[in-house]
């Protein structure tokens, strides 16, 4: 449980700094029997800050609270 803490609030900070993710998508712009004409779409996919720190805290609690024993 406690990688997992960890992997959360690294990926919560993460999504926190860098705010999305950026790529770029091949669009045809124009097509005319054989011919083709491309262009590249800039595009971003948003992570919310809501979420982010949702992950943040979810994570410390995984890191600080004590993990249980079964006996």
């Amino acid at each position: 449980m406690k990688a997992l803490g960890f992997l959360l609030v690294i990926l919560g900070l993460l999504a926190l700094v860098y705010g999305g993710i950026r790529f770029t998508r091949q669009n045809t712009v124009l097509e005319v029997e054989s011919i083709r004409s491309t262009g590249l779409d800039p595009t971003t996919l948003p992570f919310q800050p809501l979420v982010a720190g949702i992950a943040i805290v979810g994570g410390l609690l995984l890191l600080l609270l004590p993990e249980r024993r079964t006996a």
